[in-house]
């Protein structure tokens, strides 16, 4: 079971957060290494951390797979024909005592 949470757009309405965050334009990346390069800059930031990614789609397969290697947040910002911009927010881990 993958633990993934899918938000729409609001979050936290303080704007700073999006500065913060790398933006990914996957579009010009080839599709034979397009998912490999999202795992790499998704295994680069640290739990708490985002990532916005601009992608040519509605990346739901991808999404599944960052799932399975962290608990994330997606949180979608543009939604339009050939370009769809998501953050991606890698959950801090749980603690089990």
């Amino acid at each position: 079971m993958t633990d993934i949470e899918i938000k729409t757009a609001g979050g936290c309405g303080c704007g700073g957060h999006d500065a913060e965050a790398p933006v990914f334009d996957v579009r010009p990346v080839p599709h034979a290494i397009r998912h490999a390069a999202v795992f790499g800059a998704f295994d680069a930031i640290a739990p708490g951390q985002a990532l916005v990614l601009v992608a040519p789609h509605n990346p739901l397969p991808l999404l599944g797979q960052l799932a399975e290697r962290a608990p994330i947040t997606v949180q979608y910002l543009v939604e339009e024909p050939g370009e769809w911009q998501l953050r991606i927010t890698r959950k801090p881990e749980s603690v089990t005592v």
